[in-house]
């Protein structure tokens, strides 16, 4: 079993049991907070930063508390990143949607529910939490179950990014309408990075599709060659949890100090 199988083994048996009714889960997307469906940031910004609450990931550990993963992001809002993920998985990166629901309260951003989005249950869960955007990894949907999730991404009212480490799923992705993909250096199955998938995969993606590097980006040099590569979004995580000063950390990556 792949680490990336272990992953969504664990996710499912959670998943099973915090599960509302239908009629319950249908009633908490009635009333959650309207989706933030701005994302020309993502657009019209010469890179914009995708800025994560992580507490820990499965090839690092523990990488910092965050007792209140509110302040940090409104850190990072301050800081100029143009959306915040949540690490939604408790397993492996000791997320929770208590964390997503508080993230939402605290900034006016677009917020992303960061998981590992096997079931279509995950989705109304997502909304019902205030999410405005969702990743889909092709590595762990079939072809089928990707066309789907995108369309119940849209019915909802939310955005996806559909996540790709080899050019089989890049193609994958393309044969689908997604509007933004995110080339991810970490292979999920192994956890090793190799900063080659930015120069390999971000230059084959249309320039009107979002092009958001993930993973491995931690030094402005890291930013340069992503940008170099073709990406015009950046999604971190690791070295923002870990800096001092998460608002100046964000600024530096973005080339504002």
């Amino acid at each position: 079993m792949s680490v990336l199988d272990s992953i969504i083994e664990g996710v499912k048996e959670d998943l099973e049991s915090r599960k509302l009714s239908r009629a319950q889960i249908l009633e908490a997307v009635e009333k959650a907070a309207a989706v933030r469906a701005d994302i020309s940031s993502f657009q019209n910004n010469s890179l914009s930063l995708i800025a994560e609450v992580k507490r820990s990931s499965p090839s690092k550990g523990a990488l910092a508390p965050i007792s209140d993963p509110a302040l940090l992001a409104s850190k990072y809002e301050k800081g100029g990143a143009s959306a915040i993920s949540v690490l939604t998985e408790r397993r492996r990166f000791g997320g929770s949607l208590e964390d997503l629901d508080a993230v939402r309260k605290a900034v006016d951003l677009p917020i992303l529910r960061k998981d590992f989005m096997v079931d279509e249950y995950q989705f109304f869960e997502a909304r019902a939490h205030g999410a405005d955007l969702v990743l889909l990894i092709v590595a762990a949907l079939s072809k089928n179950q990707l066309l789907d999730y995108l369309d119940l991404t849209q019915e909802l009212g939310m955005h996806a990014i559909v996540e790709v480490h080899t050019m089989d799923e890049l193609e994958i992705a393309l044969d689908a309408p997604s509007e933004m993909i995110g080339v991810n250096s970490r292979n999920l199955k192994t956890l090793e990075v190799d900063s080659i998938a930015f120069k390999d995969l971000l230059p084959r993606i249309p320039t009107d599709v979002i092009r958001i590097a993930e993973s491995g980006i931690s030094t402005p040099a890291d930013v340069q060659y992503a940008v170099d590569s073709g990406a015009n979004a950046i999604l971190v995580g690791e070295a923002l949890v870990r800096a001092g000063d998460p608002e100046f950390a964000v600024q530096h990556l973005l080339g504002e100090q």
